[in-house]
């Protein structure tokens, strides 16, 4: 964990400590109970979590998916996991949404320098090491996307409506902080985006679906040649305030 990480842990647990110290757990509502626990599950991540995809899917599956999952089950609550016409239909169109930003984006020197994650350019030039590699990433993002769209954004959106959109953007900055600029940039109104569509549809499929196939195309693309040359990409963006 690095010292940025660590104060922050070290912040919120001081936050956190007294606060549930003074609760009482059974008279606390659902929505209640579901803040607490992902701020608690947040702790644990920034402290354990690991850089390997294979220790990320232990950490992340017991913590981001497990940990939803035991409090949804026990509590006999809903956090997203229905597929019907609408999640699919939705789906598919948010997918369809992002992919021209996973194209522009995997022409930008720093996205192209960032990606692929847990592996180089030439291990996923092999199909089924890239196979492998893409079945691994989206199990990870189907443990992220429990806890983030399922807990923090369709849990509580009996509570706060669509307006629980807005909880799991800040949740994301902080754990991805080390992230390019560009990506941070975009990650909260996509965050945003990706928490609106799941509570319209009730299901976490739509992030789910478009967040796992949109993670393997920028893969994919950031280890072939740009489709895009990164030049006319950067002529396009220069206007931001910092490096592409």
């Amino acid at each position: 964990m690095s010292s940025q990480d660590a104060g922050i842990v070290t912040t919120a647990v001081d936050w956190l400590c007294p606060r549930l110290a003074s609760l009482r757990w059974s008279r606390l509502s659902w929505t209640a109970k579901s803040l607490v626990v992902g701020a608690a599950l947040s702790i644990l991540w920034m402290t354990f979590h690991q850089p390997g995809l294979d220790q990320r899917l232990v950490v992340d599956g017991l913590i981001f998916f497990c940990g939803p999952m035991a409090l949804a089950a026990y509590y006999g609550k809903d956090i997203g996991y229905r597929i019907d016409r609408t999640a699919v239909r939705n789906a598919a169109l948010l997918a369809l949404f992002v992919f021209p930003f996973y194209l522009v984006g995997s022409s930008l020197p720093s996205i192209r320098a960032y990606y692929p994650m847990w592996a180089t350019a030439a291990e996923l030039r092999e199909p089924g090491a890239f196979a492998a590699h893409a079945a691994k990433q989206f199990a990870l993002v189907v443990a992220v996307e429990t806890y983030y769209r399922g807990l923090l954004c369709v849990g509580v959106g009996e509570r706060f409506g669509i307006k629980a959109a807005f909880i799991s953007p800040v949740i994301y900055a902080v754990h991805h902080i080390a992230k390019p600029p560009i990506e941070l940039l975009l990650s909260g109104p996509t965050d945003v985006l990706f928490g609106a569509v799941d509570y319209k549809s009730g299901s976490i499929l739509p992030s789910v679906f478009a967040h796992g196939a949109g993670l393997v195309l920028l893969d994919w693309l950031v280890i072939h040649d740009p489709v895009i040359p990164p030049e006319t990409v950067s002529s396009w963006l220069e206007w931001l305030p910092f490096a592409l």
